[in-house]
């Protein structure tokens, strides 16, 4: 098993939600974390709280994500973790009352999701290729991708992001194969109703009425689950180009 002692990491998305909780996890288990993010207040307390770094970053542009690296590596050296978790969902119809999917919604939710998981990995990669290969089986990093059940089973309103999600599941596999042997893994997790921000956000009855959907257990997940799966991600090298379903076996209705 890879230790995470000492570990450089970085963490998009880190501020809150389900990348608060990665960083946190990471952080109580000796890695060294920068967090990507655009709210500078959420970044500030929670880096303060876990005693990380941050960086302002806007995933879904190159030029932003780079200077996000140099600047995390500045800190902290190579990273040998980046877990990607910014991400939003806005809802909206292929056609809403007569008009067409707004095109401009639909790519950012296409820039951020998808290019901006691309760009980080891609970067992380680039520098972690050129590391020394200190880890058991000449391992020199480990990339995570979030993506979502929507990639599978996209409801009603949510054509961008599953497409967007479904994007990260397609790449997942040829850039496992692309960095094979080079040291890399790539791995990505695919969420279901997660007690995130935007589900705390919503009445107490209809949080409940949504856990219920879960088949077991029968409640909205916990992220501090779904950072203890990225970090036995990053402690098992065997792990390497799957998509791991983490939803109590949930499968999305329509609505």
């Amino acid at each position: 098993m890879t230790s995470l002692s000492n570990k450089s990491a970085i963490v998009t998305g880190g501020a809150s939600g389900l990348g608060a909780a990665v960083a946190t996890h990471l952080a109580s288990l000796g890695a060294k974390v920068c967090l990507f993010d655009m709210n500078p207040d959420a970044a500030t307390a929670t880096a303060a709280q876990i005693g990380a770094s941050w960086q302002q970053v806007d995933v879904s542009d190159a030029d932003s994500v780079a200077d996000g690296f140099d600047a995390a590596r500045g800190v902290q050296g190579q990273e040998s973790i980046l877990v990607n978790c910014a991400g939003i969902g806005p809802a909206a119809k292929t056609v809403s009352k007569g008009a067409p999917h707004d095109p401009a919604l639909f790519a950012k939710v296409i820039g951020v999701n998808l290019l901006g998981s691309f760009y980080c990995a891609s970067h992380a990669a680039a520098g972690m290729v050129q590391s020394d290969p200190s880890l058991p089986d000449g391992e020199r990093g480990v990339i995570i991708n979030t993506a979502s059940v929507a990639a599978y089973e996209g409801q009603v309103g949510q054509v961008a992001y599953a497409a967007s999600k479904g994007g990260i599941v397609g790449m997942t596999l040829p850039m496992a194969r692309d960095l094979a042997d080079k040291g890399v893994r790539i791995a990505t997790i695919a969420p279901g109703l997660f007690k995130t921000p935007l589900l705390e956000g919503l009445p107490q009855e209809v949080q409940d009425s949504l856990g219920a959907q879960v088949p077991f257990p029968s409640r909205l997940g916990d992220p501090k689950e779904f950072a203890a799966l990225v970090a036995h991600i990053v402690e098992n090298p065997m792990l390497n180009g799957e998509v791991i379903r983490l939803d109590g076996a949930i499968r999305m209705a329509p609505r």
